[in-house]
């Protein structure tokens, strides 16, 4: 597939600080591609720097086959932006936003179909102020989409919503990839990395630590399987102990927590057969995005902190 965005080499610093240190990927076209980090990695810049709203000190930049700062103008037209806080005039009602920034491109989309198409028609004599943190967020995709864009960027997209909200989001996302569109995500939530990235570039302090799938990442990560299970009838734990693939067994109540290498699950469940033992509620972890990002950024994600 062609490359619709080219980084390549891009370098950037304030000052002594360097908030992005030789940064180079490529997305391809209909692909959705996350960049991945912990705060001050330097994710924002590089996004903003691909938007030509930042100028890089060294290295090139080019979306769909435009240099950002000396083709801004045509660049703006086929370019979708949702920024990491955007906030428009408390008075200004959805109808009228969307109607405003339509008028701003040469060909833009039906902004109408796309307040129903994003579910905000109930909305649509609502004033900015008065709409909720999920209302705001899916106005902020329809004014990112309403120049019928071929690339979108999306920096740090459901920061700030309720679960049901996010995950409410994520259709849409799906919803705008399958009309075609290219997309650049930028987040630090694992779940949503894993569940809409095509790839992921992981940053870490201004520099691609590691590029893949998510899965592909998940995978360089030796981590143990952990199996949960609640036994039909009483177990002694030297039957699991006793197996070479499993390192431990640990007790939550009636649950029994197994970890052990990739085949501790064949073991488990082989002598649990032999002895007539149903394992009922099963569940097995492997290794996930998130185990990727600790192990080579040896950060946990800002999601995960703020839970603590």
């Amino acid at each position: 597939m062609s490359a619709v965005i080219e980084v390549q080499h891009l370098h950037k610093s304030y000052g002594d600080t360097v908030a992005v240190d030789d940064v180079s990927f490529t997305v391809a076209d209909g692909e959705i591609f996350g960049i991945l980090g912990p705060n001050g990695a330097g994710k924002t810049t590089t996004v903003e720097s691909i938007e030509g709203l930042r100028a890089p000190n060294r290295g090139a930049i080019s979306v769909l086959g435009l240099d950002p700062r000396r083709d801004r103008a045509e660049l703006t037209q086929r370019l979708g932006v949702q920024l990491q806080d955007s906030q428009l005039p408390d008075r200004l009602r959805v109808a009228e936003a969307l109607e405003l920034y339509s008028s701003f491109y040469r060909a833009p989309a039906d902004w109408r179909a796309l307040m129903d198409a994003l579910g905000l028609a109930g909305q649509s004599k609502t004033r900015f102020g008065q709409l909720s943190g999920g209302q705001k967020q899916r106005l902020s995709i329809a004014l990112a989409l309403v120049g019928n864009p071929q690339v979108v960027v999306l920096d740090e997209l459901t920061t700030g919503l309720d679960p049901q909200a996010r995950r409410d989001t994520w259709a849409l996302i799906e919803g705008v990839r399958d009309r075609g569109v290219t997309i650049l995500l930028v987040t630090h939530f694992m779940e949503e990395a894993e569940r809409l990235c095509d790839r992921v570039a992981l940053i870490d302090a201004g520099r691609v630590v590691a590029m893949d799938t998510p899965a592909g990442l998940a995978g360089r990560v030796q981590a143990d399987q952990r199996i949960q299970f609640l036994p039909s009838v009483p177990l002694d734990d030297a039957l699991l102990t006793a197996l070479p693939d499993v390192t431990s067994v640990t007790r939550r109540g009636d649950v029994v927590v197994v970890t052990g290498n990739s085949n501790a699950l064949n073991a488990v469940t082989s002598v649990l057969a032999r002895h007539q033992i149903v394992a009922r509620q099963l569940r097995v972890d492997q290794a996930s995005l998130e185990d990727a990002f600790i192990a080579l950024t040896g950060h946990e994600p800002a999601a995960a902190q703020n839970q603590h």
